[in-house]
């Protein structure tokens, strides 16, 4: 297409002018330049539909993860440690009982929860806290459990994953659960001190790792690393910060994660077995004190690149791929939680690469922690506050086109 087509066409047909990236402020970093187009700052999109929230259950304090349950109800995860059962109605129960010890101090507490893939037939949950270990040590651990019809305690709860070495930084614990058939996958952080990032690059540690399991804890038959006497067999993927979203794509089956990053580069990651995604040797941000990160590059021979990223960041928390009949037009696409500057933020895909972002309920949701599809399709988000909610998002309009 000549430079000529190209004016006549935008001309004629304005809105497909799309090279304007969201409206997002100055980038931390303004000299690092992306490694291929739209891998940052993709244009702009307005796919003329507003939200209308509504409010399912509220009351929560600072809830971290949901599951829709079978019968239309949902599970959620409270970080100060409460496991609650929300019927289908709104009504909050009684927190249930018989939970591991949880530590809930600094960003640890009770984290998420997943359901069994035959959860209708085993009862099964899984669950993801922070786990105290005594004299101010504590780690990111996963626990499965049976969840009775009654919804009021726990039984036969058994810890199947606990990071190594124990951190005295309660801070960066991930931790998302993702099951993926007879395997789980688990996000873990690297605590965010100077003296234990280093650690999300060492194999004999898991920390900034993602784990890959079997539902009794071993380590999962075709993990990356099993004839390595340096590497934990347990480790699927390693060089992350703190990743608090996952989830894998309904067409291909890929996992992909969604993971803090510091001063700006916060990162949308398509999730490789043995991969290396950089953390702390390179990153598209800086620290928080203005200095540069490892070796001050955002990329490096050996390390996987994101698929996205935010300069400034979003704070993401979950996300989720848009299923179902609600949003027709969204199949497929990413609705991400955000935290700062909060609201859910939507990217759309071609393959593995972002063509538009869309951000939506900043100021009517601030800080959002996690997002799940219901069944029906309509998106459900969690406010990450001391008065946290569970709401429920539909289309209420389109714009005329």
């Amino acid at each position: 297409m000549t430079r000529t087509t190209i004016l006549s066409t935008l001309i004629l047909f304005p809105t497909i002018a799309l090279a304007a990236p969201v409206e997002q402020g100055p980038k931390n970093v303004p000299g690092f330049e992306p490694a291929f187009e739209n891998q940052t700052r993709a244009p702009a999109m307005d796919s003329g539909i507003t939200l209308n929230v509504e409010t399912i259950a509220s009351g929560l304090n600072h809830p971290w993860g949901i599951e829709v349950l079978p019968d239309g109800g949902y599970l959620v995860t409270e970080r100060i440690g409460r496991l609650r059962h929300i019927a289908a109605d709104g009504t909050v129960g009684a927190p249930i009982a018989g939970l591991p010890e949880v530590l809930a101090e600094g960003q640890g507490g009770l984290l998420d929860v997943a359901l069994s893939p035959d959860f209708a037939a085993d009862r099964t949950i899984f669950l993801t806290y922070a786990k105290p270990l005594g004299d101010g040590m504590s780690v990111t651990a996963a626990a499965r459990a049976i969840l009775p019809e009654a919804m009021d305690a726990l039984q036969d709860v058994t810890e199947i994953f606990a990071q190594t070495p124990p951190s005295p930084t309660t801070m960066h614990y991930g931790s998302r659960i993702v099951p993926d058939g007879d395997h789980l996958f688990i996000t873990t952080g690297e605590h965010s001190s100077l003296a234990e990032r280093g650690n999300a690059q060492d194999l004999a540690k898991t920390y900034g790792k993602i784990v890959r399991v079997n539902r009794d804890g071993t380590p999962a038959e075709g993990n990356p690393f099993p004839a390595d006497d340096d590497a934990l067999p347990e480790i699927w993927s390693y060089g992350h910060r703190n990743i608090q979203g996952a989830a894998i794509h309904p067409d291909t089956g890929q996992l992909w994660g969604l993971e803090h990053g510091p001063k700006g580069g916060d990162e949308l990651n398509l999730i490789k077995p043995g991969a290396n995604y950089g953390w702390p040797l390179v990153s598209y941000g800086i620290r928080y004190s203005g200095q540069p990160v490892g070796t001050g590059e955002h990329s490096a021979d050996g390390i996987t690149e994101p698929r996205y990223y935010w300069d400034p960041v979003i704070a993401p928390g979950g996300f989720a791929f848009v299923t179902g009949d609600m949003f027709a037009d969204w199949q497929g696409d990413v609705i991400a939680a955000s935290l700062r500057p909060g609201g859910i933020v939507r990217l759309t895909l071609d393959g593995d690469t972002v063509t538009g972002e869309e951000r939506f309920l900043r100021a009517e949701l601030g800080r959002v922690r996690d997002i799940e599809i219901a069944p029906d399709g309509a998106i459900l988000a969690l406010t990450d506050q001391s008065d946290g909610r569970l709401v429920r998002l539909t289309p209420a309009a389109r714009a005329a086109q």
